[in-house]
């Protein structure tokens, strides 16, 4: 005996309500949420009369293009830098390390005197640079 199925309908889901609600939270949140501009301070920054910085300088590394090292008026070689940085190392930790790298150096050197800084404690550490020049930059 055979028993005749129902044909089942085709199951649509109306997505035009859920498109309603979203755009009813969207025009919501819009017009809810405020918006703040941000006004710079007037601020009159005092002026000195000698002309002296007030802090004083941090410790300076310089390294050269032939993988030297320059602390204050010492010239250094790799295995002495160390020594010669830790002996330092409480300023530099005040004051904060300034490394001054020829263009020219190798990236390694670089890298040996911000490990050494890093070992030492020392967390103010600035690369410096200089501005490129007109001809400079042109130049490949």
């Amino acid at each position: 005996m055979r028993v005749p199925r129902r044909r089942r309908e085709a199951v649509e889901v109306n997505l035009t309500p859920l498109i309603d609600v979203v755009f009813l939270l969207l025009i919501f949140f819009m017009v809810s949420t405020t918006f703040e501009t941000r006004q710079a301070l007037e601020l009159e920054l005092p002026e000195t009369v000698t002309g002296v910085a007030a802090e004083p300088s941090p410790v300076t590394v310089v390294v050269t293009p032939a993988g030297e090292y320059r602390l204050g008026e010492r010239t250094l070689t790799a295995g002495a830098l160390p020594e010669a940085l830790a002996a330092r190392a409480e300023r530099a930790r005040e004051h904060g390390l300034v490394v001054e790298a020829d263009g020219r150096a190798a990236h390694a050197a670089v890298v040996r005197v911000l490990d050494r800084a890093g070992a030492l404690g020392i967390r103010r550490v600035r690369i410096a640079t200089a501005e490129a020049t007109h001809t400079e930059a042109e130049t490949p």
